[in-house]
């Protein structure tokens, strides 16, 4: 390579920091367009009314074919006469109820506490959003008192002879009894895809054989409901269903699942009602109020941890300062007087004990005897019993002798 060459080389290498340094220094004058602001658009459907489910004029009122000789107004059926088949006699409902098409909003959801449509279960209420109770499937929230249904109906002290009607409040029942199902191979997807349009289903159990099937539902309100919904009613095909009332069930492990159900419903009401960060320390979720509590807790001991009976306890005998709180009793609360003054010491202060001398060989100490001596003893008299006056009236003898 010639002299020139090696020359013009460096002076493009002496000039390329140069330009590095212009491109550097060049800034760009331009303002940034602001981001465009991303708005949510929430659209909320309107809720819409109830709808009628049958005509008004479809509503009638006929008596039942007469079986009997008498007919019980009371009871609206004939007694007497030839026994039959009550489960034959039994004919199809005349409605059924699409809660897809069918609930909405009536007069009752704005009134608090209202129960639900007894009609609009069974699917021939005429009224739709006029309709003076709800039009909707039961919700978690809506609680009502033991004695009544969700309908609103009064329940009894005990079940009918033949699990029927609005059961009974001495105990809650969640499970519904189905009888007369149509047996089939897919009984089961059957039975699961009727009853599950009511409400959560907790389990099911299907007897094949016997075309009987148990629902239970996560909510006793829910299972009402669908005992109403699906009494009289046709699965796929043309059966009518005997909708009851389940016994209890006397499965040990359902006895066990019961019960550990109501333990936890217990649990859940209590963590609700509890503050969070007290749930968390108990539960052992916060690492933090852990290693508190492992300090707090050892009172002054390496390697002891109190157990949750002693830590948590409330009252004058806690062992945890924190659970005296609002428990001081009276010789917890002189100490505070330390910092006042004399005289609010002195109203305070302890009576000193008096030395007592004990005379010897006695039994009594000198001040017990001089007490005694001291002492008077008042005895009351008796007062003397009256003379007697003789008889109120005066006696006279007949005889006139006397």
């Amino acid at each position: 390579m010639s002299d020139e060459e090696v020359a013009v080389a460096r002076t493009q290498d002496v000039d390329a920091p140069e330009a590095q340094e212009t491109a550097l220094t060049t800034t760009n004058t331009e303002v940034a367009a602001p981001a465009e602001r991303k708005v949510k658009k929430i659209i909320r459907k309107k809720k819409r009314p109830a709808r009628p489910q049958v005509d008004p004029s479809f509503i009638t009122s006929e008596p039942p074919p007469q079986t009997g000789t008498i007919f019980n107004i009371w009871y609206n059926k004939w007694s007497g006469g030839d026994r039959e088949d009550k489960y034959l006699s039994k004919t199809h409902a005349k409605g059924r109820c699409n809660v897809a098409k069918d609930s909405g909003y009536t007069r009752a959801d704005k009134v608090t506490g209202s129960y639900f449509c007894l009609f609009f279960a069974r699917g021939i209420c005429p009224k739709g959003q006029d309709c003076e109770y709800l039009h909707r499937l039961p919700g978690i929230h809506d609680l009502f008192n033991p004695n009544v249904d969700c309908f609103g109906r009064d329940k009894h002290s005990d079940y009918r002879d033949d699990m029927g009607g609005v059961g009974s409040f001495m105990r809650q029942n969640r499970t519904i009894y189905v009888g007369r199902i149509h047996v089939t191979d897919d009984i089961e997807e059957i039975v699961a895809r009727h009853f599950a349009e009511w409400g959560q289903i907790e389990r099911i159990r299907v007897l094949n054989t016997r075309g009987v099937a148990f629902i239970t539902y996560t909510n006793e309100a829910n299972a009402q409901f669908a005992k109403e919904a699906m009494a009289h009613q046709s699965l796929d095909h043309e059966e009518i269903l005997n909708v009851r009332w389940a016994t209890a069930d006397p499965n040990p492990m359902a006895q066990a699942r019961e019960a550990r159900r109501i333990e936890e419903q217990a649990a859940e009401a209590i963590r609700r009602a509890l503050p969070a960060e007290f749930v968390a320390e108990i539960e052992g979720k916060d690492p933090e109020a852990r290693k508190r509590r492992k300090i707090e807790s050892s009172y002054g001991l390496e390697g002891y941890e109190a157990p949750d009976e002693v830590h948590f306890a409330r009252g004058a005998n806690a062992v945890n300062p924190v659970g005296r709180e609002g428990f001081e009793v009276e010789y917890q609360e002189r100490p505070m007087l330390e910092n006042g003054d004399a005289a609010n010491q002195a109203q305070y202060a302890l009576p000193a004990p008096q030395e007592q001398s004990i005379l010897s060989g006695g039994i009594f100490s000198s001040s017990t005897l001089a007490a005694l001596n001291t002492a008077k003893v008042a005895v009351a008299s008796k007062p003397k019993p009256a003379a007697s006056a003789g008889p109120l009236v005066a006696y006279d003898s007949d005889d006139d002798d006397e």
